[in-house]
């Protein structure tokens, strides 16, 4: 197996044509959000992710362990709100309420522990 590499010439210099690998992955908003927290607050931690190769499955890790965690905490929390079956039967718009605020209260913490830490 022969890697064959070209090279672009630069001024008086030959430039080798380097290109990282493309991964295809499809990451939900808690990795692109951990992605744009490193990239805006860890900046050495994203570049050293990034060079190393490792970004991708650091991020497939923090989402899928948000998603996880989100699985969690949100049935926990409306059992605690009072979110019942026979709550959405009687008033839909209240339940409607209860578990939105139970999402939001359950992103709110998986943020403080895997988005930012």
């Amino acid at each position: 197996m022969t890697n064959e590499l070209t090279y672009t010439k630069n001024g008086e210099y030959w430039i080798p044509d380097l290109t990282a690998a493309e991964q295809s992955v499809t990451l939900s908003k808690y990795g692109r959000m951990r992605e744009w927290f490193l990239k805006k607050h860890r900046t050495i931690t994203y570049n050293n992710l990034l060079l190393s190769g490792k970004l991708t499955a650091h991020l497939m890790e923090i989402d899928q362990a948000a998603v996880n965690r989100m699985e969690e905490i949100v049935p926990e929390l409306a059992k605690r709100a009072g979110a019942t079956e026979a709550l959405k039967a009687s008033d839909p718009m209240c339940w409607v309420g209860l578990m939105n605020t139970c999402k939001a209260q359950a992103e709110e913490i998986v943020m403080n522990e895997l988005i930012y830490a």
